[in-house]
């Protein structure tokens, strides 16, 4: 029997609500596939964390991975799975779906985590990092690269001391045959190799025949590179590798930045902190792959492993109290969790009254000035918003007049309307019209598999 019918044997198809109240209105959270919400078990009234999915074959193969690196203490668990029609408001009819139920993890994420402690060590940033570690361990033994490795995506079980970090959000896994050619990522987490194998896509998609034998491929490294990214900002509170631009692409000069792996540590930040860290650090950013610290090589690392009190408070819980500039980062993520497939994640720009920030302040003393608090685009880098706002309205129209053949068109309208939506949320005409046509906020709800 394969893995698909194990899994498929293991989703329930009675009613969760048979066994689960479900609180609709309290999110936890937004994945990759959209928000988590709040479910309680009726037999204990346990609190679980339940996750919502369209059944389709990517979902199922999202639950198939999560639910095989789930045994580990440091991986979140899935409870269990059912497959039901579920339909929410303004939805002319149910749809089958997957609901996931997941064991609730309470601390929050990693950085807010980090801001609340006053007094953040390095003792404890090298203790999260080893538990990070292990989880992608775990992962990697069962050749799965996790392809999104971010602050978002370690949550803490608890508020307590002790409590451990694990890692979730499965919607990028996948089996790493060496065939990973699909570039997925969040922008300040990429490994080059990464943004690689998405400049040889794109020329592929624009008629160019690559000269390579073989398709570009990259592997669990990736996550590594992530990790090292991970390690500085937990150390310093600002990522290795920003851009001087502020632009809704990746900017030329932070695309050379994490092409070459060119990074630095500034003294007032790095002062303090150990030689032992910053080597993990430069070990695990290495340009190439094969030079790069495998994950065991991490763990074997004198970091995780030393026995130096390594009590020097870190500048990165200050830094993190900064609310706007961390909300700032996961905003960015969290509107393009849609539309990290092929295209540069589009950054969003953010008011910068309130903002006090070392990693702002660098910026402007390399050259960056704010204009009446935005800071201005890239002009290497496209035309202005409105441009764009346009520019993906056009795109719906298209993808409704002429399809791409071999294309889901269902997910594909989808898809171009959510970049609409982003680009145009001013617009009240607009809102009304996908208001009638049943917009849930996420998804275009269709009339008989059409709307236009």
């Amino acid at each position: 029997m394969s893995e698909d019918q194990d899994m498929d044997k293991m989703i329930k198809e009675t009613s969760i609500l048979e066994e689960y109240n479900i609180n609709w209105t309290q999110k936890l959270g937004a994945g990759i596939s959209g928000p988590v919400r709040v479910c309680m078990k009726k037999a204990s009234q346990e609190r679980f964390a339940l996750k919502i999915l369209l059944d389709r074959p990517k979902a199922r193969n999202e639950v198939r991975l999560h639910m095989m690196c789930a045994t580990h203490p440091n991986i979140v668990q899935i409870i269990e799975v059912y497959a039901n029609s579920v339909q929410f408001p303004h939805e002319s009819s149910p749809r089958a779906r997957l609901l996931i139920v997941m064991e609730m993890m309470e601390g929050g994420e990693l950085f807010h985590r980090i801001s609340q402690h006053r007094h953040f060590t390095e003792k404890q940033a090298s203790q999260v990092t080893k538990q990070i570690a292990l989880a992608l361990q775990h992962c990697h033994s069962l050749n799965i690269a996790h392809r999104d490795l971010k602050p978002e995506n370690l949550l803490f079980k608890d508020n307590s001391l002790d409590a451990p970090v694990k890692l979730c959000d499965f919607g990028f896994a996948k089996v790493d045959q060496g065939d990973l050619m699909t570039p997925q990522f969040t922008p300040y987490y990429v490994a080059p190799q990464v943004l690689e194998a998405q400049r040889r896509h794109q020329k592929e998609k624009s008629g160019i025949i690559p000269t390579s034998p073989t398709p570009y491929t990259y592997n669990k490294s990736c996550d590594l590179w992530s990790l090292g990214v991970i390690i500085y900002v937990m150390l310093c509170g600002y990522p290795p590798f920003y851009s001087k631009h502020h632009s809704r692409t990746i900017p030329k000069d932070m695309r050379k930045k994490i092409m070459t792996g060119s990074f630095e540590f500034p003294e007032e930040e790095w002062s303090q902190i150990s030689e032992m860290a910053k080597d993990i650090v430069r070990k695990l950013l290495k340009v190439k792959p094969e030079e790069r610290l495998t994950i065991e090589g991490v763990l074997d690392h004198p970091w995780l492993n030393s026995t130096e009190a390594l009590d020097n408070i870190l500048p990165s819980a200050q830094m993190m109290m900064d609310k706007a500039m961390v909300a700032g980062i996961q905003q960015a993520h969290a509107e393009q969790l849609a539309n990290m497939r092929i295209q540069d994640l589009k950054v969003s720009l953010k008011p910068l009254h309130s903002v006090n920030n070392p990693i702002l302040r660098k910026r402007k003393l390399l050259g960056t000035k704010p204009k009446d608090g935005v800071y201005i685009h890239d002009p290497e880098n496209g035309s202005n918003d409105s441009n764009v706002a346009l520019e993906k309205l056009r795109d719906v129209i298209a993808q409704c007049i002429l399809p791409q053949a071999g294309e889901n068109e269902d997910e594909k309208l989808n898809e171009v309307m959510q970049e609409a939506w982003k680009y145009n949320r001013e617009c009240k005409l607009l809102r009304d019209t996908l208001q009638s046509f049943s917009w849930n906020g996420e998804e275009l709800l269709l009339f008989h598999g059409e709307w236009c």
